[in-house]
């Protein structure tokens, strides 16, 4: 007992606390437990998984029981995968290539068709038959001007159809429907003047869909053709 007495004495004042309470560290305890602690982390904590990843030949990266797609550009690289109780999120380096909705499923191929479109463009005949594509909703504009495209250029006028549907690879959906919906509207058929529309849209100002925009471009004159010309042929 008088041991006892002793060590406490030489460890300092003990508080006594009432019964059943639990009892309260010392100043010094709380000073030696603070310089055990650890600094906090430079950048906010991640509640995910992450995971080391490669993307296959047909842009896919496979996360637990499913393949998401990424921009075909980024085909056989080493990813990481982060995967989020609502998201997937793909990285190659510090780069994000792909943000997908997560999939609980088995199996399941989850794609963002506007990864495609870039290879599409180089085979404009696959447009009808990527799976990638398929179920992609769009507003009924965007069929009706692919319509008037290939009506008056054939395969050429769906090689512009690809190029304003990777319009949405950079600007919101609403922004180059109405662009389409003008160009249709005005009869302005092309991928130019829909992209010409939509950027003056965003930037708000009138779109100006004539040469006096670009007077770097060499002006055509043509002449009226007599028959005297084409004695330089004999």
């Amino acid at each position: 007992m008088r041991s006892t007495l002793n060590w406490r004495s030489a460890a300092g004042p003990v508080r006594v606390s009432a019964p059943g309470a639990m009892p309260r560290p010392s100043a010094s305890g709380w000073w030696r437990t603070a310089l055990a602690l650890r600094a906090l982390p430079q950048v906010p904590l991640e509640p995910c998984e992450k995971r080391a990843g490669r993307v296959s030949s047909t842009a896919l990266v496979g996360y637990r029981t499913n393949d998401y797609s990424v921009p075909t550009s980024y085909g056989f690289q080493d990813v990481v995968v982060k995967g989020f109780v609502d998201e997937v999120v793909i990285l190659c380096g510090s780069k994000e290539i792909a943000r997908h909705q997560r999939c609980y499923g088995e199996g399941v191929f989850v794609a963002d068709p506007l990864h495609y479109l870039a290879l599409i463009e180089t085979k404009p005949g696959a447009l009808d038959q990527a799976a990638a594509l398929q179920g992609w909703a769009l507003p009924d504009v965007f069929q009706h001007l692919r319509h008037l495209l290939e009506a008056r250029m054939g395969n050429r006028g769906k090689r512009e159809f690809i190029q304003v549907l990777r319009l949405l690879e950079a600007l919101p959906l609403d922004i180059v429907t109405d662009a389409v919906t003008q160009a249709i509207q005005i009869g302005a058929i092309g991928f130019d003047a829909v992209k010409l529309i939509a950027l003056a849209r965003i930037e708000r100002r009138p779109a100006r869909l004539d040469l006096a925009a670009y007077p770097h471009l060499p002006r055509t004159a043509v002449k009226t053709t007599s028959a005297a010309d084409y004695a330089v042929l004999a």
